[in-house]
């Protein structure tokens, strides 16, 4: 009778413990398997991934001119305009 008890206590062990955790480590195990298969053939040729996980060096990266626009071009030319117009003020005073 003693053994009748024992036998149930563990069949309701297993249904209750062991298959819940061989599930969930069942799953597991199939999301880090299909996440190292996407990244081994995938995730590592994307190039932000790449900059994420350090897998490249980043560029560097060069300065910009200063006057790289229209508008610091126009101003630039107004500046020499105003000190031509200085210089030769000042060569006939």
């Amino acid at each position: 009778m003693a053994g009748g008890g024992l036998a149930a206590a563990w069949e309701l062990a297993v249904v209750f413990l062991v298959r819940p955790l061989l599930a969930v480590v069942f799953v597991f195990t199939l999301i880090l398997l299909s996440w190292y298969v996407a990244w081994r053939t995938v995730l590592v040729h994307v190039p932000l991934v790449q900059e994420i996980a350090g897998l490249r060096p980043k560029k560097a990266t060069k300065p910009k001119p200063a006057n790289r626009g229209r508008f610091s071009k126009f101003y630039q030319s107004q500046a020499e305009a105003a000190a031509q117009r200085n210089s030769k003020s000042e060569g006939s005073s």
